[in-house]
């Protein structure tokens, strides 16, 4: 069983996602919904509850959890570690995350370089976002932060 977010990282998630009712295209043109869901199952004109977009971000985490226990289960990882990792694929993606300065310093031990290497995933649409320099400050601060 794959690793859980804890609940300081599904805060955060919710925080910077924030809840939208109403699909729209986010700055980097995919179609998002609820807590930052994409898919093929967020279309143009759909709309869902709180309730709705609270049960699909929970999903829509396992997805994560599980790339991020894959790429760490024989490294030492904390549980706010974990759940950094977690928002962090959760907004730029499993391939990304997977190639990511962030995992590989983390595999490597390298405590401080990892979580200065979150800094580097302003950008969307190539151009540098205040809510991602905001988020992955806060992810950072978590990642940091002793369980």
């Amino acid at each position: 069983m794959a690793r859980l977010i804890n609940d300081l990282g599904l805060e955060l998630i919710q925080h910077f996602e924030g809840f939208v009712p109403a699909a729209y295209k986010c700055p980097a043109g995919v179609w998002t919904i609820g807590y930052g869901s994409t898919g093929p199952h967020v279309k143009r004109g759909m709309t869902i509850t709180q309730d709705e977009a609270e049960e699909l971000l929970l999903r829509d985490i396992a997805r994560f959890e599980k790339a991020v226990d894959a790429a760490t289960y024989d490294v030492s990882t904390t549980d706010n570690q974990f759940a950094a990792l977690v928002s962090l694929a959760f907004n730029i993606g499993i391939g990304a995350f997977s190639r990511s300065t962030v995992l590989r310093k983390h595999r490597y031990g390298e405590t401080k370089g990892a979580a200065d290497a979150f800094l580097m995933w302003t950008k969307a649409a190539g151009r540098t976002l205040s809510g991602l320099v905001r988020r992955r400050e806060a992810e950072r601060r978590l990642y940091l932060l002793e369980d």
